[in-house]
């Protein structure tokens, strides 16, 4: 995020110290100085923000090594212009993943793909997020047989075109559940190229990320067999509350787009009102909308934020209240892009400021892969 703050900022004096090392690495508004070792050579499919490349370089960083992103691809302008700030010197395209990588799994590479190959070179990490919404639980309609679900074969077959040393690819638990078999899939094509392989459904909140976030992770190498369940055994950290991630930002307001605070509804700021003065955290059914009432599961909407317990998924609905528990814990009013980024465990020194629609923004921090992923699988497989 843009360092070029207002004045009606808290300075750093009146902020509270942080409690912990990577609280105050999440607090940072300065970049990481580029170590001087061998660089890790990283491709990025489905790239959004840059979740995946960010938390490797993290991981390298701790070993001595920058990340050098040979290619970055994403259908999202915005998103690819954080990812830019982030790491200057990548090649980031909105160029379609299956124009780039088009052949079919185990034939000999195509033009596109001998092309590819020449312009990143060699590869150490390849990771991607293929898009979730065929496979995500919101999409009753078709969410088991969806086109899009065919994207996270790509992956596979990117693989074979790059032969990476290491693979990630995140996606939603229900991508395991599409009719055609995708994960499996990739997971039988991947071990036929002679990596080891682990899937797990990981919840970031183990890693430290103070949401709940549970998200299938495959993870591919080359060298000896990884499980990422003895990664998250490993690098696994205390429960951390709401109030952890965003604590010092409450009172935080200035002109940039991430600080600033919804617009709400009359409706919606006396739903909200009524959570602080009775200090309750779920709307009663009564106070709901009328196709929000009646026998439900879904208490979150409308609710508001436990400081003491990690946030539920965010997700680009976060500005508003009827899309989940995104009410402030302690404020009245629903939480910022700049909240809902830390709470994503996304630094504050990403840069957010070339995007300038709210929507955007919304869209590229909810559809983020929060970077501890990462910087633990890195940890593992760069040391």
């Amino acid at each position: 995020m843009s360092t070029a703050l207002s004045t009606d900022v808290l300075s750093p004096a009146d902020a509270p110290a942080p409690a912990d090392a990577d609280q105050a690495a999440l607090r940072s508004i300065r970049p990481p100085t580029r170590p001087d070792g061998a660089p890790v050579r990283v491709v990025d499919l489905f790239a959004g923000i840059g979740g995946l490349s960010l938390g490797l370089s993290q991981a390298a960083a701790a070993v001595g090594r920058p990340v050098d992103v040979a290619l970055a691809v994403d259908r999202d302008p915005a998103a690819l212009g954080v990812f830019s700030s982030v790491f200057p010197s990548a090649d980031v395209t909105t160029e379609d993943v299956t124009s780039l990588v088009d052949g079919a799994l185990g034939a000999r590479a195509t033009t596109a793909e001998r092309a590819l190959r020449r312009r990143v070179g060699d590869v150490d990490v390849l990771v991607g997020g293929p898009p979730c919404q065929g496979h995500s639980a919101l999409n009753n309609a078709t969410r088991h047989r969806d086109d899009r679900n065919e994207l996270y074969l790509r992956m596979a077959r990117a693989a074979e075109v790059l032969a990476p040393d290491t693979v990630v690819v995140e996606n939603v638990p229900g991508a395991r559940a599409d009719r055609s078999g995708v994960v499996d899939r990739t997971v039988e094509h991947l071990r036929g190229l002679g990596y080891g392989v682990s899937v797990e459904v990981v919840d970031l909140s183990d890693l430290g990320v103070a949401q709940r976030r549970r998200r299938l992770v495959l993870l591919a190498t080359r060298r000896a067999s990884v499980s990422l369940a003895e990664v998250v055994q490993r690098h696994r950290r205390p429960s951390r509350g709401v109030a952890w991630a965003i604590d010092d930002l409450a009172d935080v307001e200035t002109d940039r787009l991430v600080d600033q605070r919804a617009r709400s509804a009359a409706t919606t700021r006396e739903r909200i009102a009524y959570l602080f003065d009775h200090d309750v955290y779920d709307l009663p059914n009564e106070l709901r909308p009328a196709c929000h009432r009646g026998d439900h599961s879904y208490v979150s909407i409308y609710g508001r934020m436990r400081p003491d317990q990690p946030a539920q998924t965010i997700t680009r609905g976060f500005y508003s209240m009827c899309m989940g528990r995104y009410v402030h814990p302690t404020r009245p009013r629903t939480i910022t892009a700049h909240e809902a980024a830390r709470l994503q465990h996304i630094p504050d020194h990403v840069d957010f400021s070339s995007i300038r629609k709210r929507g955007q923004l919304a869209l590229a921090i909810g559809n983020a892969v929060p970077p501890r992923l990462t910087e633990a699988i890195g940890a593992e497989v760069l040391s």
